[in-house]
């Protein structure tokens, strides 16, 4: 290509010194052929696109600059934008302290060196709702029978024909809800609605198709507003939290000898009640349950809402709002509650663990991943105090696709009465395989009020929250941590080994500390170090895996497992190619295709209104933030890509190649409103989260 030879022309012939020189920076090694400058990249795009137009989001562009350094019209070198400033190690700090002396320089004028963060703070943030301010009024949009109950007073519109007047248009011809599932419950208010909407404008619907998922539940946890309420007036009844906080409240705590022994008493005196309650419920089976009794009996799963909750003059609903029941046989699970030492017991040796990721970890993603092979999926960091609230934005971090067949939750806290409150109500209403205690968050919100990393330092506490939620949970207890909070000083090990008495089940292990956040590589020696003192628990590590070969080096130190966190963000076909210990060089149509169904799961789990397409385009924007950084694999000089290495400017094998490997915002953008339709007016986008991880 014409930009390659210009690129190329200082070094000659040397295509070894062109690598040597693009590796000491930290950039990908790319085929020359297809390497540009920063200029030639951005006008082929502009010129494939039928003219050069004005960047699609020039106060974003201008936010953006400001963050990180990044001026699109500025550079034309064949690296990213500048590199931001991380914290240098103490000995090239005092050199240049030193030479800053020599140079007569004011103290006023050194400039300090201050840590690279990895988030966005100042970015512009809208709310999806914001889009959509002429709402069309439930009453008319689902066509119920009854009028709305608000009246004169109902602030949305109910008039059909004014809402269409203000409605945007529509998106296509095709409704992806109304093909998969017979109907689409948002009627005249979807933003694909010429698809389903007859005569006098009513919602048509597809019998056949309907009869197919009929009795499929396909989504779990979806706690509806009665558990809101309860948990709102504080009428939740927590029985095992209080026992076991009533335990820790007892004196003469404050040598850690004896606090040890306390929360040891306590589980002892629990192991004796839970055995005499097995023992009297089997006398009760065989005294009471004759032969027509067993053959076929509705067994509730979760116990009632009026045990768990105290008295409140609420609807009839109520009654049933945590119970599921099944028929069939009564079987010993029915009937026989469970042990601590016979918890439900999940098999996570060699298992692929998609991390939870906050933001892009979403429903939509993990059904991607699971497609593509992922084994263990875990929902997004919940924190235990908003879920005690019942905030709905966090309880919807719990709903759990029917694919996820090993699922988990994580939850974020600092103190063991919100830790141990929080995972009964969670043991009591929802279905999980396991629940994760986050104590690797190195967010400062989190980590000032003692969460995330915090409990790392805090083992008193951290050791209560454990045993406490041990205790009220019938599923495994994991645990996600880091090697340490400082970057030199790894304490991970002391606490590993304490997790065994506590009663944990599963650790998994990123290689960094709080204070290196994504930078510098994952240390994968200290896991293997931490995988020998943790036998015979399972330890997962975490760090650095982009390709097989990473997960391969990874199983070597001797974990039982890898979690794969940024490398599935990037490509989510990476557990693919783990399993099939093959380098995927996967085309630009198919991975379009990828992020259509992720759009069409996103509308799904969202809504096909004006509201769900735009918090389905947000997710997409911040999962692109991580996608473009994956470089075909027929594009690399030699495998495979490693993920803190920066992908220069390259011209891809086709236009859409070139358009998924840009850094602009506008250009993912651009791939947005290939599926979604255009943006609206006035809409901006920053990535949440950036770069901060390529050397």
């Amino acid at each position: 290509m014409a930009e390659a030879v210009g690129i190329v022309k200082d070094y000659g012939t040397n295509k070894g010194q062109l690598e040597a020189d693009l590796h000491s920076q930290g950039v990908a090694p790319i085929k020359v052929q297809f390497l540009t400058t920063k200029d030639h990249f951005f006008a082929s795009l502009e010129n494939e696109n039928g003219a050069s137009k004005q960047s699609a989001n020039e106060d974003v562009a201008k936010v953006l600059q400001q963050e990180s350094g990044y001026d699109r019209a500025a550079q034309t070198s064949l690296e990213e934008p500048q590199a931001k400033r991380i914290k240098l190690d103490d000995a090239q700090e005092r050199a240049e302290t030193i030479q800053l002396e020599n140079d007569d320089v004011t103290g006023k004028e050194k400039q300090k060196k201050k840590k690279a963060k990895g988030q966005n703070k100042k970015r512009p943030h809208m709310k999806p709702s914001y889009f959509d301010n002429n709402k069309l009024c439930p009453s008319v949009s689902q066509e119920s029978e009854d009028k709305c109950f608000f009246g004169d007073k109902c602030k949305f519109i109910h008039d059909i024909p004014t809402y269409l007047m203000l409605k945007p248009g529509d998106l296509g011809d095709r409704c992806y809800l109304y093909e998969t599932f017979g109907k689409c419950k948002y009627g005249i208010t979807c933003r694909f609605a010429k698809a389903h909407i007859g005569d006098n404008y009513k919602n048509l619907v597809n019998e056949e198709v309907i009869k197919k998922w009929e009795g499929k539940d396909l989504v779990k946890n979806t706690e509806g507003k009665t558990l809101q309420r309860f948990l709102r007036k504080k009428k939740f009844v927590f029985e095992k939290s209080e026992q076991y906080l009533k335990h820790l409240k007892q004196p003469n705590k404050t040598v850690s000898g004896k606090e040890v022994a306390v929360i040891n008493d306590f589980s002892q005196v629990q192991k004796e009640n839970v055995t005499l309650d097995t023992e009297n419920s089997q006398t009760k089976t065989g005294t009471n349950l004759d032969a027509e009794t067993r053959h076929c009996t509705a067994v509730s799963l979760k116990p009632n809402v009026e045990d768990l909750c105290k008295n409140d003059e609420a609807g009839p609903d109520i009654q049933t709002t945590f119970q599921k029941k099944t028929l069939g046989a009564v079987t010993d699970e029915d009937i026989i509650k469970i042990r601590s030492c016979e918890k439900k017991r999940v098999d996570f040796r060699d298992k692929l663990y998609l991390a939870p990721l906050t933001t892009c970890g979403n429903l939509p993603f993990r059904r991607l991943c699971k497609c593509f092979g992922a084994d263990i999926t875990c929902g997004e960091m919940a924190v235990c105090t908003n879920l005690l609230q019942g905030q709905s934005s966090e309880w919807a971090l719990l709903k759990r696709y029917h694919t996820e067949d090993i699922f988990g939750v994580q939850i974020e806290g600092a103190f063991p009465d919100t830790m141990t409150k929080c995972a009964e109500l969670l043991n009591k209403t929802i279905d999980v395989d396991f629940v994760d205690i986050n104590a690797g968050c190195p967010i400062d919100l989190i980590y000032q009020k003692g969460g995330g990393c915090g409990l790392m330092n805090r083992f008193n506490k951290f050791e209560q929250i454990v045993r406490g939620m041990n205790s009220v949970l019938d599923v495994p207890l994991t645990v996600k941590m880091r090697t340490g909070v400082q970057e030199k000083v790894n304490i991970a090990h002391k606490v590993i080994p304490k997790f065994k008495d506590w009663g944990v089940s599963l650790v998994t292990l990123h290689g960094r500390s709080r204070e290196q956040r994504y930078t510098k590589q994952a240390d994968w020696e200290y896991i293997d170090y931490c995988t020998k003192i943790a036998s015979p628990m399972p330890l997962f590590g975490n760090g650095d895996i982009l390709s097989f070969e990473d997960a391969n080096r990874a199983k070597q130190t001797g974990v039982s497992g890898v979690m794969i966190a940024r490398g599935a963000l990037i490509k989510p076909w990476i557990f693919t190619e783990i399993k099939e210990q093959r380098h995927w060089d996967i085309s630009s149509a198919e991975r379009f295709d990828i992020l259509r169904d992720y759009t069409n799961y996103g509308l799904e789990h969202w809504g096909a209104d004006t509201q769900g397409v735009e918090k389905t385009r947000k997710f997409m924007l911040e999962w692109l933030s991580f996608l473009y950084r994956y470089i075909p694999v027929g594009l690399l000089e030699h495998l495979p890509q490693k993920i803190n290495e920066r992908p220069p400017f390259y011209m891809g094998r086709d236009y859409m190649e070139t358009l998924m490997a840009s850094p602009d915002v506008s250009d993912w953008i651009k791939i947005s409103e290939m599926l979604l339709g255009p943006v609206p007016s006035n809409f901006t986008f920053l990535p949440k989260h950036k770069a901060n991880a390529y050397k």
